[in-house]
C-alpha cells in the first residue's frame, strides 16, 4: 500500500467508525471497523467489521449495514469530501479474526483439561 491509500483507509476507518457506531449505538450493538483497506485506484474500499451484539442476530445485522451502503456512504462523504475527489464504493466484510480467536482459545482450554486429567489419572 502506498501512503496516500494507507491514509485514506485510515480517515475511512476513523470516520466510518464513527457513522457506524452514532447509527447503531440505541440498538445495544457494538459495531467495530477494525481494518479498511483501499484499492491502489482509490475506488473501492475494503471495509472489516467486528459486531458484538449479545442477543441478538449478528447476521442480520451486518445484512442491514450493507442493506444501508448508499446511505453511510453518502454520510461518509460529507465528512470526507473535501480530501478526496471520489468516495470509495464500500465492500463490507466480516472480521472473523475475533471468533477464530475464541474458537483457538477453547482448543487450547480442552487440551489443558485433557492434560491435567491425564497427569491424576497416572498419579493414581
Amino acid at each position: 500500500m502506498s501512503i496516500r491509500t494507507e491514509r485514506l483507509a485510515a480517515v475511512i476507518q476513523r470516520d466510518l467508525g464513527n457513522i457506524i457506531q452514532q447509527s447503531y449505538q440505541k440498538s445495544g450493538s457494538f459495531i467495530t471497523v477494525t481494518q479498511v483497506e483501499v484499492t491502489q485506484d482509490l475506488l473501492i474500499a475494503k471495509v472489516f467489521l467486528s459486531i458484538y451484539a449479545p442477543g441478538k442476530d449478528e447476521d442480520a445485522i451486518f445484512s442491514n449495514l450493507v442493506e444501508h451502503n448508499a446511505s453511510i456512504r453518502k454520510e461518509l462523504a460529507s465528512k470526507i469530501r473535501h480530501q478526496v475527489r471520489r468516495i470509495p464504493e464500500l465492500h463490507f466484510n466480516k472480521d472473523e479474526s475475533a471468533e477464530y480467536v475464541d474458537k483457538m482459545e477453547n482448543l487450547f482450554d480442552q487440551i489443558r483439561e485433557e492434560r491435567k486429567q491425564r497427569s491424576t489419572g497416572e498419579e493414581e
